[in-house]
Formats: structure tokens, C-alpha cells, sequence
């Protein structure tokens, strides 16, 4: 028989039980059930002052030109450019304090010690505007990683210039691009990178600029401040104003921790600039504390699971209940084209449950975290699109586990039992603990396909503890994904060797 013929039959099979189709539907019913009821019954005490019962506001995340969260505070002193234009400058010191309290203290500047943040930063800025989350380019000396041309937060490239040696850099605009430059002794030039910031106005505001994020002991976050001296500042183009000095997301009411207010100075024929905070992706928020699109998901997720579950492993043990394994085995003597028939079947529809109800329960559980005025960290539509997509590949894959199970046991109740235990149970204990045993349930077992829920960022441009206590899991969604994977083929490659030697 064709494989086509014995795909059909399956499929046949599958959506003439109405109990199947039932369980379909409840699978979704009970995944954005709970995802309404975890959400509806989640009340943060630190929110966005939205919702009817919130105490205190939440400062809000900005968000970045892709609609990514974003930090972005800084000491920036700067003076309007228009059209085409460079500016030049020395950067002859950096140096920096940090505290000496950790960040859920309030950091004061008579409790600190010596000490430069890797990621301390101190350079040249463009940017149409001071306003958080707004486009720009920059050209920097970092604490400890050399010279770096960033843009737009999470776009970055390396110089060759030693962070200890004398430090020029400059930035040139030529229409919407945007170069950065850099040299040992001012006067040989190379270039470090170039960013396209499309719809940049005629005017954009072109400065100096320090900051310096929080730095890590462990998982202990301690805020820093770094002062940034410059000389041989060096203007061209059409500038209109003075030099105006602009504390751009160091307020108390901000969300990123920051040491002190920070400021600006004359200093002979240069700058002195002192800031604190950072320029890049909010990884740090993790610590901060909030809901995410899909912290409302998981429970629903996994009550939706073991229903899919229950599914999967009878769609071959009624088979084997009833007797029936024969005449399919019969009808069908190629005994591995049954059983890819059967994974395609339940893995397909499996994953496009699995999808619609991420994709449905989604937005019911940001809507009413928003209403109950928690905070709810940003998310791009690609990331909730990764979400979606990834709760369909979790759905499908444990589901083709569990039909392997089924023909492995030949039991509905053991079948199901298994599939649990080993599907589920795992991520349920790697919850309950911590330290590297909770870290290695979710790298070895399929609980490291959760990690599809993943929704804080990563980045190399920002030192943090990506740690499951910060809301991380250990392994990217794609390689949970590839784990899942794994324990699926070992089960399926079983019960092919088990269906063709036992199974008359």
C-alpha cells in the first residue's frame, strides 16, 4: 500500500472517534482556562498603574526601534547637527565607583568602593532625540572590552584600538548613515562600523556620553558609576545652541538601577561627564521582577499537554485493546509505515493544537495582567510568534514520544503514565529546586523544551547571570527543542525495533 493510502487511513482513523475530537477541543478549552486563571489571580505589587488594584507604579521598560525591551540610561551632554556633519574627541580617562550595596538596597555614593564596570562606556552618541527607547549610534570606550560601535541597543562591533592606549573615536553623518571611527594618536583613522538609522530628521542632537551598568558578584547585582574625561572636542557641520547636559533615564521613577544622578563639567578645553545606568538590551529586568506573555501560558501549557497526552497514547493502544493491530499490520505488512503514519497524523495535529492555543491564550493573558496593573515585560511580535510556533513543535513532539510509548507498553494506562512521568514530572521537580540540579533536569530532559517560553533576552553586550533564578533557562528554545527531539527518536526508533519483532 501507498504511503500516501496508509496516511489517509490514519488520518481516517483519528477523526472518526468522536472522543479524540472532544479531547482536542478540551486540550484548548483547558489551556487558556488556566491561563485566564493564573493571569486573572496574578496581582503585582509593583505595576504600571493601569489596574484597579495597584499600589505602587511600575517604571516602565522602554522599548527599543524593533519594539524590543531596552535600557537606556546615560549622562549625555550634547548640541544640535544638522545635515551632514563629524564630531571628534579624546577619551583620555575612564574611571568608576561601584557600590558597595546591592541593588536591592538603595545605592548611595558614600557606600562605594573603586572600580570600572566591563561594560563601563564613555564616547560619542547621535540621536534624533533624548526621549528612552529612541534610535541612535555610538562610538565608545568600554571598562574592559576596547573600543565598540553600537547602534539601536543590540547591534554591535569591535575596534582593534587597546583599551589602554590613548582613545580617539569619532562619528560621521552622511544622510540616515552613520559611521563610527577609531584611533590611537588622532590622526590615523580606521573604521569600526556603520548603522542605517532610516528617518533620521534634519536635526539630531550629537554629544559626548557615559554610563555604566550593574555588575555582578555571583548572582548579586551591584550599581556602578563611571566618570569619562574628555579633550579635543572637535565639531564640523551646521551646529545651532550651546552644549546642553541631559541626565537621560536616572531618575529614581526609572527602571534601570543607577549609582548616583550623574552630571557634567567644563574641564580646560574638554569635558568631565559622570554617569551610571546602560545602553542595550533590559536583560537586567529579569531581576527586577515581572510577568512575561508567556508566564501566564505554562501552567496551561502543561494541563493541555497531558490531555494531548492521554490522546496520543490511545490513537495505538485502542489498537491493541481492541484487537485491531492486526488487521492494520495486515492491510499494511510494512509495519514502519504504520507507525510514521501515526506520528505524522498525531504529531500534525498536535502541533496545530499546541499552536492555537499558545496563539489564543497569548493575548487573554497579557490583557488581564495589564487590567490587574501588573507589569508585563515587553515582548516583539517575533518572540511571541517563537512562542506560539514553539508550543505547537513542544505539543507535537511529545505527543510522537507518546505514541512510541503506547506501542512500546501496549497500554493505555501505562502508556500515559510514562509519557507524564517522563515528559512532564521533570519540569515540574527542575521548578521546585534550585542550583545546577534544577539547571541539569532542564539541559537532559525533556523539560529543557520549555525553554520555548523564554521570553528575557540575552546578549553578550551585557554582563548578567543568566540563571534560571533570573528567569532564564539554561538551553535556547532550539536546542530544548532539539532534546525533545532526541527522547522522540529514541522512542519511536524502540517501538519500530519492538512492532517489528513482537507484533504478529
Amino acid at each position: 500500500m501507498a504511503f500516501r493510502s496508509v496516511l489517509w487511513a490514519e488520518w481516517v482513523k483519528f477523526r472518526t472517534v468522536r472522543g479524540w475530537l472532544i479531547g482536542l477541543v478540551i486540550a484548548v478549552l483547558v489551556c487558556v482556562l488556566f491561563t485566564y486563571l493564573v493571569a486573572n489571580g496574578t496581582h503585582s505589587g509593583t505595576c504600571t498603574g493601569t489596574g484597579s488594584t495597584c499600589q505602587n507604579g511600575h517604571p516602565a521598560v522602554p522599548t527599543g526601534p524593533d519594539g524590543e525591551a531596552v535600557a537606556d540610561s546615560y549622562q549625555y551632554l550634547s548640541r544640535p547637527l544638522s545635515g551632514n556633519g563629524t564630531i571628534t574627541v579624546q577619551v583620555t580617562s575612564l574611571t568608576g565607583l561601584v557600590s558597595t550595596n546591592p541593588t536591592n538596597v538603595a545605592p548611595t555614593l558614600s557606600a562605594t568602593r573603586p572600580g570600572l564596570a566591563g561594560w563601563a562606556k564613555a564616547g560619542l552618541l547621535l540621536t534624533p532625540t533624548t526621549s528612552q527607547g529612541s534610535s541612535y549610534a555610538a562610538i565608545m570606550a568600554t571598562g574592559g572590552h576596547g573600543i565598540h560601535f553600537q547602534y539601536d541597543y543590540t547591534h554591535d562591533q569591535r575596534g582593534t584600538v587597546s583599551a589602554d592606549s590613548a582613545r580617539w573615536v569619532r562619528l560621521t553623518r552622511v544622510g540616515d548613515t552613520i559611521t563610527g571611527y577609531e584611533s590611537a594618536d588622532g590622526t590615523s583613522w580606521q573604521d569600526v562600523g556603520a548603522a542605517h538609522l532610516s528617518g533620521l530628521p534634519a536635526t539630531v542632537q550629537v554629544g559626548l556620553f557615559v554610563t555604566a551598568p550593574v555588575t555582578f558578584q555571583g548572582e548579586t547585582g551591584y550599581s556602578t558609576q563611571a566618570t569619562g574625561s574628555f579633550d579635543h572636542v572637535t565639531v564640523t557641520g551646521t551646529t545651532d545652541g550651546d552644549w546642553q547636559s541631559h541626565s537621560v533615564g536616572m531618575n529614581e521613577a526609572d527602571f534601570y538601577p543607577t549609582l548616583g544622578t550623574g552630571g557634567s563639567r567644563s574641564s580646560g578645553n574638554g569635558f568631565v561627564l559622570t554617569g551610571s545606568g546602560d545602553i542595550g538590551p533590559a536583560v537586567v529586568e529579569g531581576i527586577l521582577g515581572s510577568d512575561t506573555v508567556s508566564s501566564t501560558l505554562l501552567l496551561g501549557l502543561i494541563v493541555g499537554l497531558i490531555v494531548l497526552i492521554v490522546i496520543a497514547a490511545m490513537f495505538i493502544t485502542s489498537e491493541y485493546r481492541r484487537g485491531l493491530i492486526r488487521t492494520t499490520l495486515t492491510a499494511t505488512p510494512q509495519r514502519g509505515r504504520v507507525l510514521a503514519a501515526k506520528a505524522i497524523v498525531i504529531g500534525g495535529i498536535a502541533f496545530m493544537i499546541g499552536a492555537g492555543a499558545a496563539a489564543a491564550a497569548v493575548p487573554v493573558g497579557e490583557h488581564l495582567l495589564a487590567g490587574n496593573g501588573a507589569y508585563v515585560f515587553p515582548a516583539t511580535a517575533a518572540t511571541v510568534g517563537r512562542i506560539v510556533v514553539g508550543c505547537g513543535l513542544v505539543t507535537a513532539l511529545t505527543a510522537v514520544a507518546v505514541l512510541a510509548l503506547g506501542a512500546i507498553l501496549r497500554r493505555s494506562a501505562g502508556a500515559v503514565t510514562a509519557g507524564i512521568v517522563v515528559f512532564v514530572l521533570p519540569y515540574v521537580i527542575g521548578s521546585s529546586l534550585s542550583g545546577s540540579t534544577a539547571t541539569w533536569l532542564f539541559r537532559v530532559t525533556p523539560a529543557a523544551a520549555f525553554s520555548v517560553l523564554d521570553v528575557l533576552p540575552r546578549s553578550a553586550l551585557v554582563d548578567y547571570p543568566y540563571t534560571l533564578a533570573n528567569g532564564y533557562y539554561p538551553l535556547p528554545a532550539w536546542a530544548g527543542l532539539l532534546v525533545l527531539a532526541a527522547y522522540a527518536a529514541v522512542a519511536l526508533g524502540a517501538a519500530r525495533l519492538l512492532l517489528g519483532r513482537r507484533d504478529a
